[in-house]
């Protein structure tokens, strides 16, 4: 008696999956962004495929289709279609949301640029997200992840320094030229003479005592309760500012600030990733986490 044929052993889907989209964005980090994996993972496994297929798909180098896989992929993209289509439209999964509250300024000059990295890594979670206002962390809607600026040490919530930063005196180059030199700003006639920018979120406490100085806070002077506010104000000649250089690089970097002292002071507060208790067993909500981190951190 004949023993019954197997059918052909088809190649995993992980790996179809891969060559689909290393044909389609010819760029292995890409693809690595894409599906949630490594770069070596892509790597292993379209060879992994073509050990199994016994044929090259790629010219090496720039991800050239090879004639065999160029033939191939047309099957590979029909069959994951009919995959794809087998669930309907009544048997999709939910999307995924993330819901995140991060100040303001946070939001414009940290995380908005890089929005595009996470949507291109992560397509499948929906990010809402609202602007809270700092040191209150007060939000308009229940979230899921917060990004609050303050101390840290909450005790409402677990939470992770997301990123530190150190201050330094900064004004306009038509302000400096107006009322400079300020030999360094850090004598007491410059400080007490010149006009600061007052803002809640940025103290010049830290300042004056750097620079060995007893002034109090100042009383008088143009206020702002938004970091990224006051870093416009004093580009547009309203005085000086006390510059975080991290999230304030692009003022610097632009000409719009000029540094008043090569030296700097640690800043009393930085951003810290909060969130309650359970919340990071939503895989969702652990790599919108991880992401950040490693984007803030890395």
């Amino acid at each position: 008696m004949t023993p019954p044929r197997l059918p052909p052993r088809i190649p995993p889907i992980q790996c179809l999956v891969t060559f689909e989209a290393l044909a389609r964005l010819r760029s292995a980090s890409r693809v690595a962004e894409e599906l949630c994996v490594t770069v070596s993972a892509v790597s292993h496994r379209i060879r992994q495929l073509e050990d199994h297929l016994g044929m090259k798909l790629f010219a090496r180098g720039d991800f050239t289709l090879t004639a065999d896989g160029a033939a191939c992929l047309g099957h590979v993209r029909a069959g994951l279609a009919s995959l794809q289509q087998m669930t309907g439209p009544e048997t999709q999964r939910p999307r995924l949301r993330v819901r995140v509250a991060a100040p303001p300024t946070f939001c414009r000059q940290l995380l908005m640029p890089r929005l595009e990295l996470f949507r291109t890594a992560f397509p499948d979670i929906d990010l809402v997200l609202q602007v809270s206002i700092p040191l209150l962390d007060v939000k308009a809607e229940a979230t899921d992840l917060e990004v609050r600026y303050g101390p840290g040490g909450y005790s409402d919530c677990e939470h992770r320094l997301l990123q530190a930063d150190d201050l330094a005196p900064a004004c306009s180059p038509g302000f400096l030229n107006e009322f400079g030199p300020f030999q360094g700003f850090g004598t007491r006639e410059a400080l007490a003479q010149t006009r600061l920018i007052r803002t809640p979120l940025e103290p010049w406490g830290p300042w004056f005592r750097h620079c060995g100085v007893d002034l109090a806070e100042p009383q008088e002077g143009s206020q702002f309760n938004d970091i990224g506010l006051a870093y416009d104000a004093a580009a547009s000649g309203f005085g000086v500012v006390l510059l975080r250089l991290r999230i304030g690089a692009s003022w610097l970097e632009s000409g719009r600030l000029v540094r008043l002292s090569p030296q700097s002071v640690p800043s009393a507060h930085g951003y810290h990733l909060c969130w309650s208790p359970g919340a990071m067993q939503r895989w969702e909500c652990a790599a919108f986490a991880d992401w950040l981190v490693q984007q803030l951190q890395g």
